[in-house]
């Protein structure tokens, strides 16, 4: 029997509840609206931001510079404390500001100033010294200002044309190491049993857990990558100064010496040695930079505009629609996973479905896929892989612009790409595979817990974690880990037409800087992400070089408090600790942090994982 259809009247309420429902929705999203809008208008001083007509672009970067910013609730955003060492500054919105600002009349120069800067690595800063030498050939000046400088700070300051610091600053500059902690002895003292299963002599990320040194092999293979990427400091700051290398790292190593003939005025040792030009109160410089920048406010400050205000207000003005057919673009950072991630990590599903979304999209007729990883789940690893070789399958082309790091699941999801780019100072490589499991049975007797009880077969309870690990098992992981070595070597020899007696040449776990990548067939050209964007457009054969980033939005009111949360909490600043000693503890715990949260992401079905735990990119 058919349902008999509402009446006339019945439906007139229908509509009419229906269309109370909807009044009353859309004026709490304007009652709420207003209520940001008020907010935003009292924190930033009732001012809405605005390009000046004639001022300084102000590249003030803050926290970590990174490829993708980690998905934060806006809410907590809003009303969180966030220290401005904590925060993140994307790349690419850098880069697009600079590039901007260099044809904007209303931009008459550009003012570097980094104090809040904690991390960025010389990779990404390679990117953003391209993208200021092209901002230099339109004649406009470049002025970096600091209170201080570390050595990552010192180095986007270099790019500049002047660098003028406070008489109570200095130049901290010590060069790249790798120093890890390492706990065999104190595993062994709590009884803790870490099984270790992996294949490659260079595979050194649970050397932790196995040993109270660093093996030589790993020593060899650190140090070979970080004399590089010295290298490309050290050459790129001193031609920017009118140095020697020789001149530079003889600052370095005499360091002491250095602030000797000056009584320990580091900030004098800083100008005698040619890194810093002039030392200038805060006064001096802002009188300085006001006919840098050609204008004052109203309070008598240098007139200029931040980046990310720039870029905000730039994004609201017209511009030309994108092209009907361009290169899509993808960025993948962080650790990979099984299953669906937010922004900041790669889970691999959530990767696959954005892929999917570019392949299916008939305007998107090339792919950059953006990386920024050091791998992590095998399994995670191959399911993006596969979904990549679909959108190839297509006919449309790949191509892969790596960050700071591309390494193990990293190089593992670039191996089949048309084009691979990469900057000098990219870590990648890593082709290798390990598994571990840890035993707790003998800690745990220690106070008194002991487990027992019977299964059907040697495997039942093989993997819990309070037993002894039964040699069954490990036998079936060190198999696991074996065959997951053989499928990456596969993958790297397919989709670098090599054999794979040639991958396992330059395999074995071993990093490498992407100078020898290039060299060893595992990185085709030297470039940063413009460069890869450039070649996927002519590949694809577009007229332009227009593209659009594929990601998973946010509501516009999450886009919103974001924007309003980034307002606020600058203002906010940790008094407990120094600025630059906080920053030097950020540092000295990227990897401890990155590998806490490897260990707290390990979710691969099988155990088996492609990971680089030893890859934090000076």
């Amino acid at each position: 029997m058919s349902e008999k259809k509402p009446g006339l009247i019945r439906r007139f309420f229908r509509f009419i509840n229906g269309l109370i429902s909807w009044i009353r929705i859309i004026t709490l999203n304007l009652a709420f609206l207003f209520v940001l809008v008020a907010i935003f208008a009292i924190v930033s001083g009732g001012v809405i931001p605005s390009v000046p007509e004639r001022g300084a672009l102000v590249l003030d970067l803050k926290g970590t510079v990174v490829d993708q910013l980690s998905y934060m609730d806006p809410i907590v955003q809003l009303i969180g404390e966030t220290n401005p060492y904590e925060q993140e500054t994307r790349l690419q919105d850098v880069i697009d500001a600079i590039a901007m600002a260099k044809d904007d009349d209303r931009i008459t120069s550009l003012i570097i100033t980094q104090d809040y800067l904690a991390y960025a690595g010389i990779s990404k800063m390679q990117e953003i010294a391209s993208a200021l030498e092209d901002f230099r050939s339109s004649g406009k000046k470049i002025v970096a200002v600091g209170d201080y400088f570390n050595q990552d700070q010192y180095f986007l300051a270099a790019q500049a044309d002047e660098i003028y610091m406070n008489p109570m600053g200095g130049v901290t500059l010590q060069g790249y190491g790798v120093y890890r902690n390492y706990f065999q002895e104190a595993l062994a003292k709590l009884e803790v049993n870490y099984h270790v299963f992996r294949v490659g002599t260079f595979k050194s990320a649970l050397e932790p857990y196995i040993r109270n040194d660093m093996s030589e092999e790993a020593k060899q293979a650190n140090l070979t990558w970080l004399n590089q990427l010295w290298g490309e400091y050290s050459r790129t700051v001193a031609e920017r100064r009118g140095l020697t290398e020789q001149e530079l790292n003889a600052y370095i190593d005499s360091y002491d010496k250095q602030l000797d003939k000056y009584q320990g005025n580091t900030a004098m040792a800083a100008v005698a040695a040619g890194l810093v030009d002039d030392l200038k109160s805060r006064h001096e410089l802002n009188e300085y930079l006001i006919e840098v920048a050609g204008a004052s406010d109203e309070d008598d400050i240098y007139q200029g505009i931040d980046f990310e205000d720039y870029l905000w207000i730039q994004s609201l003005e017209p511009s030309e629609p994108l092209a009907e057919e361009r290169v899509g673009v993808i960025v993948a950072s962080g650790i990979i996973t099984d299953g669906e991630q937010p922004p900041g990590a790669i889970g691999g599903d959530t990767l696959a479905s954005l892929i999917r979304e570019a392949r299916r999209d008939p305007a998107i007729r090339a792919l950059v896929l953006r990386i920024d990883s050091g791998g992590g789940s095998a399994f995670a690893s191959e399911i993006i892989r596969r979904e990549l070789e679909l959108l190839q399958a297509d006919g449309k082309p790949l191509l892969v612009s790596m960050g700071s790091v591309a390494a193990s699941g990293g190089y593992w999801i670039s191996a089949g790409a048309d084009q691979i780019w990469a900057t000098p100072s990219t870590l990648t490589g890593s082709i290798g595979i390990f598994g571990a499991f840890p035993s707790l049975d003998k800690t745990l007797s220690k106070v008194g817990v002991y487990t027992d009880g019977v299964g059907t077969s040697p495997m039942a309870g093989a993997f819990r974690i309070d037993r002894p690990m039964e040699p069954m098992a490990a036998r079936a992981i060190q198999s696991s880990v074996e065959h997951g070595y053989s499928q990456f070597l596969e993958v790297v020899a397919n989709g670098r037409t090599m054999t794979t007696a040639q991958v396992e040449g330059v395999a074995e776990g071993r990093v490498w800087s992407g100078l020898d990548a290039k060299r060893l067939g595992l990185v085709d050209e030297l470039g940063g992400f413009g460069d890869t964007v450039a070649a996927a457009a002519e590949l694809a054969g577009l007229a332009t070089s227009d593209y659009e980033l594929i990601n998973m939005p946010l509501s516009p009111q999450e886009e919103f408090l974001r924007r309003l949360g980034g307002v606020m909490t600058p203002a906010v600043e940790s008094r407990l600790l120094p600025p630059q000693m906080l920053s030097q503890i950020q540092r000295l715990l990227a990897p401890f942090q990155q590998s806490l949260e490897f260990m707290l992401n390990m979710n691969d079905a099988r155990g088996v994982y492609a990971h680089c735990t030893g890859c934090v990119a000076p």
